[in-house]
C-alpha cells in the first residue's frame, strides 16, 4: 500500500464544480488584477474573521514582509520570533533590515510566552508569534506583554486558518495577522496567495499602497512599494475554499483523533494540544528520538512523511552572520532532530489513516 503525505487533487475533487465555476467566471469577466473578485474576497474574509480590513497579496511571505514594513520596522530594530519556526517568519524581519531575536517554543511548538520578556531590549519593536502546525499561541499573555512594553504584534497565521484560543481566532489578536494560502494550507488557493488582517485603517491603507508599487492612486507613488497583488483567479478560488474551511478543519481533526486513539507506540510522543484551543492540524507533528529510523520504516511500508523543520533558522547558513551556535536553543534543536509529520489532509481515505496507525505502531525502534 502507498500513502501520500498529501493529495491536493483529492481535496480539489471534493469541490471541483465550484472551483471550476469560479475560475470560468473570472476568466470571462475580462478583469484579472485588483478587480471585483479580490474586493469581494477581502470583504468576505474580513467579515468571516471578525476584522475590519483584509488586504490580499501574492503570498504569505509577502504578507509578513509588508506587515513589518508597514509598521516602520527596519535597520537597528529587533523583532522577537520563535526559534523553531519556518524560515519565512524570520525572512520577513531580515528582508526589512531588522534583527530577529529568537525565543524558545513551549511544549505545543508555539512561542513560549513566559520567555518573551527576558528577550526584550530597548531595540525591540515587535513580537512575531507563529501559530505553528495549526495551533494558536498564548495570545492573551503575548498581547499583555506587548502592551506593557508598547510593542507591535504581528501574527504569522500561515498554518492556522480558523484556529482559535479562548474562543478568539488566530490572526485577530495583534496589530496585523498574516496568512498564507499556499495550496497545502487549511484554506488553500490553487497557486500562491496571501493576505493581511488589521483593524487599523491607516495601516490597511498603507498595506494596500505597498502591495501596488506604493501607489494609492494610479501613477502617484507616495511610498516605495512592491508588486504583490493577489490575482482575481486566486481570489475567486479562495472564496470557494473559505466556504469549506470548517469542513476541512473538522476532517483533519477527525484524522487527528484517530491517530491519538490508535497510536500507542512507546517510541513516539504525540503532539500536545491546549484545552482552551481549537487546533486545525495543518500538520500532525510527532516527536521520536529515533526519528530518522521511524521515517525510513514508514517509507519502507509505503507511508510518506515530512520533517518540519530539520534545520532551525538560527543554524541556517544564510543567518551565519548572527553568530548563533549549535546548542544555543536546545528545545528548538531537539524538535528539529525529533519531529516527524504524518499524512493528514481533507479527503484522506479512512483506510489510509488506519494503515498509517498500524505502520507507526509496528516500529520497534530499529
Amino acid at each position: 500500500m502507498s500513502v501520500d503525505f498529501v493529495k491536493l487533487k483529492r481535496t480539489y475533487d471534493l469541490y471541483a464544480t465550484e472551483y471550476e465555476q469560479a475560475v470560468l467566471r473570472t476568466m470571462k469577466s475580462g478583469w484579472y488584477i485588483l478587480g471585483t473578485e479580490l474586493d469581494d474576497f477581502e470583504n468576505k474574509y474580513a467579515e468571516y474573521m471578525g476584522s475590519k480590513y483584509c488586504i490580499g497579496v501574492n503570498s504569505g511571505l509577502d504578507a509578513l514582509i509588508l506587515a513589518v514594513r508597514a509598521l516602520g520596522i527596519g535597520s537597528g530594530d529587533e523583532v522577537i520570533v520563535p526559534a523553531n519556526t519556518y524560515i519565512a517568519s524570520v525572512l520577513s524581519i531580515t528582508e526589512n533590515g531588522a534583527t530577529p531575536v529568537f525565543v524558545e517554543p513551549d511544549e505545543y511548538f508555539c512561542l513560549d510566552a513566559d520567555k518573551i520578556e527576558a528577550a526584550i531590549t530597548e531595540k525591540t519593536k515587535a513580537i512575531l508569534p507563529v501559530h505553528l502546525y495549526g495551533q494558536a499561541c498564548e495570545m492573551r499573555k503575548i498581547c499583555a506583554i506587548a502592551e506593557k512594553y508598547n510593542l507591535y504584534v504581528i501574527e504569522d497565521c500561515a498554518q492556522s486558518h480558523d484556529a482559535t484560543i479562548n474562543g478568539q481566532k488566530a490572526g485577530t489578536f495583534g496589530t496585523i495577522g498574516c496568512f498564507s494560502f499556499y495550496p497545502t494550507k487549511p484554506m488553500g488557493a490553487l497557486g500562491d496567495a496571501g493576505a493581511l488582517l488589521t483593524d487599523d485603517e491607516k495601516i490597511a491603507k498603507k498595506l494596500k499602497a505597498l502591495r501596488n508599487y506604493g501607489s494609492a492612486k494610479k501613477y502617484i507613488n507616495d511610498i516605495a512599494g512592491v508588486n504583490s497583488r493577489m490575482d482575481e483567479v486566486q481570489a475567486a478560488i479562495l472564496k470557494v475554499s473559505m466556504k469549506h474551511l470548517k469542513e476541512g478543519n473538522e476532517y483533519r481533526n477527525w484524522i487527528a483523533r484517530k491517530y491519538r486513539k490508535g497510536i500507542y507506540n512507546p517510541f513516539v510522543k504525540l503532539p500536545e494540544c491546549r484545552e482552551e484551543s481549537y487546533h486545525v492540524y495543518h500538520v500532525f507533528a510527532l516527536l521520536c528520538e529515533k526519528r530518522d529510523a521511524l521515517q525510513k520504516h514508514l517509507l519502507k511500508l509505503g507511508v510518506k512523511t515530512l520533517i518540519h523543520y530539520p534545520i532551525p533558522p538560527h543554524l541556517q547558513q544564510c543567518y551565519g552572520y548572527l553568530n548563533h551556535m549549535n546548542g544555543e536553543f536546545p528545545i528548538s534543536e531537539t524538535y528539529a532532530l525529533q519531529e516527524l509529520s504524518l499524512p493528514i489532509y481533507a479527503g484522506m481515505p479512512e483506510e489510509d489513516v488506519d494503515f498509517v496507525i498500524e505502520a507507526v505502531n509496528s516500529f520497534e525502534g530499529e
